[in-house]
């Protein structure tokens, strides 16, 4: 029997007014069908502006320009389509560390929308948000109006994101498969880098991991390990593997013990049905799970995220090239001061010694150093020169804690391609970093 809050999605585009601002759900949690139509609203309404992190949909209402008039996008982290659509000229990036990420907009711009995803109710009444906690469930409290997708795809998930739907406003019935993420293959510059952070975690320390190919390397290479703990802002099909293998069982943890916390997961099918009604799961709210001082609770912490570019005296760059916004900050600072933070915690920055780049003046693609002696003009600066710890590329893994400048240097051109050491040596001198 269907509930008397039940709209189909065309009803619920309707519901859309003129400056409204809209809050959609992150990464997986995205509620597609109504993304997909909202563009068919343009002609009766202006000013539209929709807050989004990490967008899968290539949606009309942002991608095509003719629809700008209607419809704006405040994004917390840009994807692919996000960057491509930026030229359009109403797409702009929210500055923000993701524990404060929701709690900072919504003090400066209320929703009046909080659209969503849900699995469908249970016999008390409660659905589960699933993918997503990072911001959703203070959203749909704080929006005029809630409109949840409900989807039997979706893995019902525990922790803080169960929702009586008393508490929201309206639900349409959707059937589409979870988006799923896959899981990349280590090449041999991840599997080097994962060796050398794996050598330096010990039984019983605590995880935050990504995505990507160096995470999944780190992943594989601590399978042997015992007593691991998770704490980690996403949930991965790497980190599922650890669980399953028993590397991985939350018994050494201070908080949330024997429990394995986040606040959004995203990866494969068989991460989804690992989370599926497992109570060990615990997806929690973002601005706690991502809070520096919570983060550093657990002892042995460590925190492993990746970079586009490291300068000379240790600034890292991992959300736009020069001026144009790639990516976000997400939790890459919360992560790694919190990590160092915790009583034998470590944090990681790793990158690729080299990028192959398209040169702009001769159209040619050219090998470049992402250890450059300045970060390129404009680039945003996402884990301060203070706030690194551990960077490692395939040339090894070096510690900048407690380092000067001139430390700095030899540190990191140590662990720069060897074709580009010469360079950056005579940079560091010309720029004073280091003597002649």
């Amino acid at each position: 029997m269907k509930s008397p809050k039940t709209i189909t999605v065309q009803e619920a585009i309707k519901l859309v007014k003129s400056n409204d601002i809209i809050v959609s759900g992150m990464a997986g949690a995205e509620p597609k069908e109504f993304l997909k139509i909202l563009h068919m609203s343009a002609n009766e309404v202006k000013g539209v502006r929709v807050t989004n992190c990490l967008p899968f949909e290539n949606a009309e209402f942002f991608t095509n320009p003719v629809y700008k008039s209607s419809f704006s996008v405040d994004s917390w982290f840009y994807a692919a389509s996000l960057r491509k659509a930026h030229e359009n000229g109403n797409i702009s990036f929210i500055p923000n560390h993701l524990h404060l990420a929701g709690r900072k907009r919504f003090e400066h711009a209320r929703p009046n929308l909080y659209v969503g995803t849900a699995t469908p109710p249970d016999k008390h009444g409660f659905v589960s948000l699933s993918l997503s906690n990072v911001y959703e469930k203070e959203a749909l409290r704080l929006a005029d109006i809630s409109i949840l997708e409900v989807n039997p795809n979706f893995p019902r998930t525990f922790g803080d994101l169960e929702v009586h739907v008393s508490e929201v406003d309206y639900l349409i019935e959707v059937d589409y498969p979870a988006p799923v993420l896959p899981n990349i293959e280590p090449n041999e510059k991840d599997i080097k880098i994962g060796n050398y952070i794996a050598d330096k975690i010990k039984d019983g320390s605590t995880l935050q991991l990504g995505i990507g190919g160096i995470p999944n390397a780190v992943a594989h290479a601590l399978l042997h390990k015992k007593d691991l703990g998770i704490h980690t802002e996403m949930f991965t099909t790497g980190l599922m593997e650890l669980v399953k293998s028993g590397a991985a069982n939350g018994l050494k943890k201070k908080i949330h013990n024997g429990k394995h916390v986040c606040c959004f997961a995203l990866g494969t099918q068989e991460l989804y049905d690992f989370i599926d009604n497992n109570p060990s799961v615990q997806i929690l709210n973002g601005h706690y799970v991502n809070d520096p001082a919570i983060i550093g609770l657990n002892d042995n912490q460590v925190s492993i995220n990746t970079t586009i570019e490291v300068d000379l005296t240790g600034q890292v760059a991992s959300e736009s090239i020069g001026h144009k916004q790639f990516s976000g900050t997400g939790g890459q600072s919360d992560t790694a001061v919190g990590a160092q933070n915790s009583k034998g915690g470590m944090s990681f920055i790793t990158l690729y010694s080299t990028a192959n780049v398209k040169n702009p003046e001769t159209g040619e693609r050219e090998e470049i150093s992402k250890i450059v002696p300045f970060l390129k003009p404009g680039a945003a600066v996402t884990l301060s020169r203070a706030d690194v710890d551990y960077v490692v590329t395939e040339y090894g893994c070096v510690s900048l804690r407690g380092t000067s400048i001139s430390e700095r240097v030899e540190l990191l051109i140590s662990i720069a391609h060897p074709k580009f050491r010469d360079e950056l040596r005579r940079e560091a001198i010309r720029l004073q970093y280091i003597g002649a």
